[in-house]
């Protein structure tokens, strides 16, 4: 049946008919939008103009108001190693281990950084070993089985100032504080949301209640933070006689921990650079080859001429 149906389709037997009906449905539809009345094409014009516009109006707020986004964004700060090819300032991130060591280390972990990853960057072998064993760490058993305190190694992590998730919460009011080793790369900003925070506290405007223990920072989710305020000024005296500045503690701890979510970092600058000059070099090596040497083999012509038979 499809078979004849085509055959008599393709013998055009069908074409005067078709060219009826399809002009039959343009006049049909040509005289019903014709038959509308002026007040009914002004109200869908109306209308599809006001959808359109509600429609905008809310995208446009749903991308301007939302529930998340009740706190600050930080703004961008013009680290020393924010520049293409820069590296980090390795006497920051020496004063910020400083500052971790004796303000941020009494209530956050870092047990995804050893004393050993300390060495080159900011201590000598030396100094990173004393580190060390300034803490005692539980090691064993010993041959009679019984655990026992031994110092610190350079294998050793970071100590956790508290033994569970359990009792961190029990010392911080029901807060639990987070991890610092990669803090840098979990929140959006890096190390300009770590200065934000840590420099931005200040009272809590009308209408926002906090609970005890609270803390108000507009940098944080919420506003509502149950950590203090930790940096002051001179509340630690660098070992280099750099002032002590709140500014600058919460500068130079932004950068430790920038190190810390990214050990190799320099080493990654290092190797950018060092592949840029090989890929010029070897840019440099294809264009000559294919300028005067591949043009040559491109540019050949073959001809076949057939041995004539006599």
């Amino acid at each position: 049946m499809a078979a004849t149906v085509g055959r008599i389709c393709g013998a055009g037997l069908l074409k005067t008919n078709h060219g009826a009906v399809r002009h039959q449905v343009s006049n049909l539809s040509t005289a019903s939008f014709s038959a509308w009345t002026k007040g009914r094409k002004t109200l869908f014009a109306t209308l599809g103009i006001v959808t359109g516009g509600t429609g905008a109006l809310l995208f446009a707020l749903d991308q301007s108001v939302k529930a998340s986004d009740l706190e600050l964004h930080p703004p961008k700060n013009p680290w020393s190693h924010g520049g293409f090819f820069a590296s980090l300032d390795h006497s920051s991130v020496r004063r910020g281990y400083e500052v971790y060591k004796q303000v941020c280390a009494a209530c956050h972990s870092m047990r995804y950084i050893a004393y050993r990853n300390l060495i080159g960057v900011t201590h000598t072998e030396a100094e990173a070993k004393a580190e060390a064993e300034e803490m005692q760490v539980q090691d064993g058993p010993d041959e009679a089985g019984n655990m026992y305190m031994r110092p610190g190694k350079l294998s050793d992590y970071f100590p956790n100032p508290y033994p569970n998730e359990e009792a961190a919460r029990a010392a911080n009011n029901g807060a639990f504080p987070p991890d610092l080793s990669y803090i840098a790369l979990a929140r959006h900003g890096g190390e300009d949301y770590i200065f934000a925070l840590l420099t931005g506290y200040c009272d809590a405007p009308a209408g926002v209640v906090l609970r005890d223990g609270q803390y108000y920072n507009p940098y944080f989710p919420g506003g509502a933070i149950s950590m203090a305020q930790a940096l002051y000024n001179e509340t630690i005296e660098y070992e280099d006689g750099t002032p002590a500045y709140a500014s600058q503690l919460a500068k130079d701890v932004s950068t430790f921990l920038k190190w810390a979510g990214e050990p190799e970092y320099d080493q990654r600058k290092v190797m950018l650079i060092k592949s840029i000059f090989i890929f010029s070099l070897l840019t440099a090596v294809a264009y000559y080859f294919k300028r005067h040497k591949w043009s040559v083999i491109k540019s050949r012509k073959l001809a076949y001429r057939p041995v004539s038979k006599k």
